[in-house]
């Protein structure tokens, strides 16, 4: 690709950007987005363009050659539910909704490649762009699952990418084995007997067991676990009846937890539940436990991970590629797709200044965009037996 032909394809992938940046959509509510994805994925030329998959979700299958081997490239195109602070013209139109992980720069970069690999080709065999919806709350890649991805558009091995805030533009990183964790999120309700706030002893009141319980929690991975095991048990929410002067009878407490073992996922429940019932008991109220499994742990393939990094070297400068030096506790439902085939996820910069992901002043990096684009270009021609090349 020529500079003037970089410098172009940088502008319109700007534009696509900076439109879906302008439109954010919650998962499963992607539908303008689905539509321009499949707009631009026929403009193009693909072979096949399906949409609804899993309810909003999009798969463009583009062949060449005589060969018969598939691999897929994944992006994701859900917003989150955050109010944007941004004085940028294309800030979010939709009040309470805003692209803050930057799904709208995965989704232009896939489909760049997508514009890319349709006009050069370089490649013998089926690339199938899979740009999935609801990937915030671990339910997109689960729903074009069961529509039966798999079956319809089979693919061999898969690869996805991320923005990271913090890693300068321009920068790679990825690791074999374990790399994101698995989510469990929890509520525990706890339930006695109100009253007002001058008698507590005529009642039986919630809050009190629900402060120990938060501080009992915390020592599920402190005292319960062993410390070999990365795990994380977070209460983020703690929600009652009471009232200024009305001690309340209902407590909710609610959290989530990190692990990536299912050994260990299984044991934080089991010490979540064996603390609960004993802090209930000791304050003479009565507990449930939800406890439910959102995320699996995303863990890559050893070889694939090779096969990224080399693909790597033909997009980025010596110096700048680096295997990430521990997994992260964050979540990604691209695991879901690693239960059926091989696959690889990578991290590249959006910047040392760039606002950390799920603030409400995030923005993806423009400067990303190439690098992102080129990487899923320089993978499809080395798997598929063409020439990476820049």
């Amino acid at each position: 690709m020529s500079e003037l032909d970089r410098d172009a394809l940088r502008r319109e992938m700007i534009f696509w950007r900076r439109d879906l940046h302008a439109h954010p959509e919650f998962g499963f509510e992607e539908k303008r987005t689905a539509a321009f994805v499949a707009a631009k994925l026929r403009e193009f030329g693909l072979d096949d363009v399906t949409e609804g998959v899993g309810g909003t979700g999009v798969v463009g299958t583009l062949k060449r050659g005589s060969g018969n081997r598939a691999i897929a490239l994944r992006a994701d195109m859900d917003a989150l539910r955050i109010s944007e602070q941004s004085d940028a013209p294309y800030r979010s139109g939709n009040p309470g909704i805003m692209h803050a992980c930057g799904h709208d720069g995965h989704t232009t970069m896939l489909l760049g490649a997508a514009k890319l690999l349709a006009r050069e080709g370089g490649f013998d065999g089926i690339v199938r762009f899979v740009f999935q919806p609801a990937e915030e709350w671990g339910r997109g890649a689960l729903a074009m699952l069961d529509d039966g991805l798999m079956q319809r558009f089979p693919f061999d091995e898969i690869f996805g990418l991320h923005n990271m805030p913090g890693l300068p533009i321009g920068h790679f990183e990825t690791r074999a084995g374990p790399v994101m964790s698995a989510e469990d999120i929890f509520e525990i309700v706890l339930k006695g007997l109100g009253g007002h706030a001058a008698r507590p002893h005529a009642g039986n009141e919630t809050l009190v067991a629900a402060c120990a319980l938060v501080t009992n929690l915390q020592t599920i991975v402190s005292r319960r676990l062993s410390p070999a095991d990365i795990s994380v048990v977070s209460v983020t929410e703690l929600i009652t009846d009471g009232t200024r002067n009305a001690l309340p009878g209902l407590a909710r407490i609610l959290g989530d937890a990190r692990s990536f073992r299912p050994e260990v996922s299984a044991e934080i429940e089991r010490q979540m539940r064996i603390i609960t019932q004993g802090t209930a008991a000791a304050y003479n109220v009565a507990a449930d436990v939800n406890y439910s499994r959102e995320f699996v742990p995303l863990r890559n393939d050893a070889e694939l991970v090779d096969a990224a990094f080399a693909a790597a070297r033909h997009v980025f400068e010596p110096g700048k590629i680096a295997v990430a030096r521990e997994p992260m506790t964050a979540s990604e439902d691209f695991a879901r797709f690693l239960d059926h085939v091989p696959g690889c996820f990578v991290f590249l910069g959006n910047g040392e200044a760039s606002a950390p992901l799920h603030n409400s002043s995030y923005d993806f990096n423009d400067e990303g965009l190439l690098f992102g684009t080129n990487f899923h270009v320089a993978v499809v021609r080395q798997r598929l037996g063409g020439e990476a090349g820049r």
